[in-house]
């Protein structure tokens, strides 16, 4: 199994979100095409409310934990409530560049 299914698997079984994306981005740093080392979610969970950012990053990490010992470098996380991801206009946030591509 891709390693963005499990991670898609692992957050849904956790967190039950009402909106999830997970995009792979190995290919815009150095790890290349068809790596997958760089992952990035965004998230949406009533789960969320009431917790602090740094909580909902930590919560995400230790479902990811095998996953983050075992190849994967990198989570851009993006975590919200229903709310926020109304009030955001409910679109991913843009990713940025990897300094070490193309080097």
């Amino acid at each position: 199994m891709l390693i963005q299914q499990t991670i898609i698997q692992k957050l849904t079984a956790q967190f039950s979100p009402s909106e999830l994306f997970v995009e792979n981005e190995s290919h815009m740093h150095s790890s290349g095409r068809g790596a997958e080392s760089h992952f990035k979610v965004t998230i949406v969970s009533e789960q969320f409310e009431g917790m602090r950012s740094v909580a909902r990053h930590r919560a995400i990490y230790a479902c990811l934990a095998e996953e983050l010992e075992n190849g994967v470098h990198a989570l851009a996380l993006h975590p919200y409530t229903a709310s926020e991801w109304q009030q955001q206009g409910q679109a991913i946030p843009k990713s940025t560049n990897c300094l070490g591509h193309g080097h």
